[in-house]
């Protein structure tokens, strides 16, 4: 005999079903519904899953590796830093919160990244843009305000270190040392000196906006300045009363040289019995061009010699076929920089002329521009550079043999440049001493 003890209620259910079809199906579509959902949702959530384990991943193995092997790299480029690059790519890609995102942007930045790692500030990444206004800069022509721009060590900020003569930014109202603070109402305070050229530069007729910071003033000053062509001779000369000739150097370019020699020329053809060179707010320039300039006023024997990282020295000297032989005095101030520090230091060695006026700004490193396949370029700190007598005056400057500060609210005011009428003083002195 055979026993079923499921026996009633298997009947009773079959009896339910069979009274109540469409119910059976209804129930066996929502139960198709649900399990469809919930496999979507896990399968979702799997692949969000594996996606941030992928990512945190990536970011963990370029991390542990760069912990473990990367303390004292070698190289920049190697197989452990592309791996922690595609990364970071990665990580922006997938979770920066703007879409839109300028890959050549963020390329530019990762060069300038790597020079500002430096921690120079003369060492600088060029863009093609840079690279062709570093070209016009250089060749004396450009669009701008027309007014040299520098950067202060200590505090990291851009000021105003030189304005031509005839130029927007005298008109404007512009002096040696104003700080630009912002342009275009952007702040400067974060920006390397190329970024901060750059900004004020731009196309001819538009206006830039700047604030500029001036020492004795009780709030910013506010100038609006249209941009023009610049083209500025780097050399300005006349002849004063009592054949004192004057002859200022705004900054060594291509140019300079050949407007040297023609000002040196027209003055000397005019009887000039002593000069004044003026070098203030002079920012330096090519080295090549001071050290030519430099030939034509000094006896023979060194200009000026470089040493590398690796004590390498390249001397520049002069053959002495030229030596100046009139009475000459040097204007200087804290804004004569690298270049006009070179000729100022060497006619100091050789006691060829007077120094007047302030201590310079210290600038006694070199530069070299390194052009890349792409259009780019590379500046970079190579060598230190020593007067003569082997001064190195980097962080340190040239003193002048007489100290005399310059009264700026009689110049601006009135127009008297004393530290000018002082050199002019020195010189008279010296013809009539010499004459006698």
């Amino acid at each position: 005999m055979e026993y079923n003890l499921n026996n009633d209620s298997n009947s009773n259910s079959k009896e339910k079903r069979k009274r109540n079809p469409e119910g059976r199906k209804r129930s066996g579509f929502l139960s198709g519904i649900f399990t469809g959902v919930l496999l979507s949702l896990l399968i979702a959530s799997c692949i969000f899953t594996v996606r941030q384990i992928y990512t945190i991943y990536q970011l963990r193995e370029a991390n542990e590796v760069s912990n473990a092997d990367l303390s004292s790299p070698k190289e920049i480029v190697s197989d452990l830093t592309m791996s922690k690059l595609r990364a970071i790519e990665e990580a922006i890609s997938t979770y920066y919160y703007e879409e839109d995102v300028d890959t050549q942007t963020m390329i530019d930045g990762m060069y300038e990244g790597v020079v500002a790692s430096l921690g120079d500030p003369y060492s600088t990444y060029y863009t093609e843009a840079d690279v062709k206004q570093l070209m016009e800069q250089t060749e004396g022509i450009y669009y701008g305000i027309g007014a040299y721009v520098g950067i202060d060590e200590e505090t990291g900020l851009a000021y105003i270190s030189g304005v031509f003569e005839g130029t927007p930014a005298q008109e404007a109202g512009l002096r040696d040392g104003d700080v630009i603070y912002k342009v275009d109402g952007e702040d400067m305070g974060e920006l390397e000196l190329s970024e901060v050229v750059a900004k004020i530069k731009g196309l001819e007729g538009t206006t830039v906006h700047l604030t500029i910071y001036r020492e004795g003033e009780n709030d910013y000053l506010e100038f609006d300045i249209e941009r023009r062509k610049i083209e500025s001779p780097t050399v300005k000369y006349e002849m004063h009363n009592g054949n004192i000739g004057y002859l200022q150097i705004t900054e060594f370019d291509d140019v300079t040289l050949d407007q040297f020699t023609e000002a040196l020329a027209v003055l000397r053809g005019q009887g000039m019995q002593g000069l004044v060179l003026d070098l203030r707010s002079n920012p330096g320039g090519n080295l090549n061009t001071v050290t030519e300039i430099a030939r034509q006023m000094l006896p023979k024997g060194l200009i000026v010699y470089t040493e590398d990282r690796e004590g390498n020295r390249t001397e520049y000297s002069s053959d002495g076929t030229k030596v100046f032989d009139l009475p000459l005095v040097v204007l200087i101030n804290g804004y004569s920089a690298s270049a006009s520090e070179i000729l100022a230091g060497a006619i100091k060695d050789y006691d060829l002329g007077e120094l007047v006026g302030t201590t310079t700004f210290g600038k006694g490193i070199v530069q070299r521009v390194l052009s890349l396949s792409d259009g780019t370029a590379l500046k970079l700190t190579v060598s230190t550079y020593f007067t003569p007598n082997g001064n190195n005056i980097h962080g340190i400057g040239i003193e002048p043999d007489e100290v005399y500060e310059f009264d700026g609210d009689r110049y601006y005011n009135d127009g008297y440049d004393n530290q000018l009428e002082r050199a002019k003083e020195i010189i008279t002195e010296k013809i009539s001493a010499s004459a006698s």
